[in-house]
């Protein structure tokens, strides 16, 4: 099993290393690129050609016009997940819109605007789908955040 991301910016790096740190805590093995869909199409072509074999979900990060998810999609059958970048013109509402919009026959899912975490762990729920291992560690997650949630305490106090 393995997941591709691909950034179209090294300034992505950022969302990326929790996407990477997501995997790593579930044992999943992947692969991280900086390939812009714009100024690099065609290493992006040949990157998700190559990659398409070992890896079996796509997570594309970008900003601004984040083109790059659709074009992966365009590239491969594959599942892809978008992952729009917040941007300092329109607080990554252009790049949410940009990854969500896409035309018929050719989806990617989208996660939050600097949603890295979520894009790992929707990776990872597509991997368990064939795979009991990562299923029970993905029940351990969410017990475990079940229950550092139930042990919360807050009294609002106005």
């Amino acid at each position: 099993m393995r997941v591709s991301i691909i950034m179209g910016s090294i300034s992505d790096r950022e969302i990326a290393d929790k996407i990477v740190a997501k995997l790593i805590e579930f044992g999943i093995e992947y692969d991280a690129k900086v390939i812009s869909a714009h100024r690099a199409l065609n290493q992006l072509q040949d990157y998700v050609k190559n990659a398409e074999d070992e890896s079996q979900v796509f997570i594309s990060i970008a900003g601004k016009a984040a083109h790059l998810g659709g074009v992966i999609a365009a590239l491969t059958t594959r599942p892809v997940i978008g992952v729009p970048v917040k941007s300092s013109t329109l607080d990554g509402l252009d790049a949410l819109l940009s990854t969500v919009q896409m035309p018929s026959g050719v989806p990617v899912a989208t996660v939050a605007i600097n949603g890295g975490e979520n894009a790992a762990i929707l990776a990872a729920e597509i991997l368990a789908i064939s795979d009991d291992n990562l299923k029970e560690k993905l029940k351990k997650f969410r017990a475990d955040m079940s229950r550092k949630i139930a042990n919360t305490d807050y009294v609002y106090e106005g």
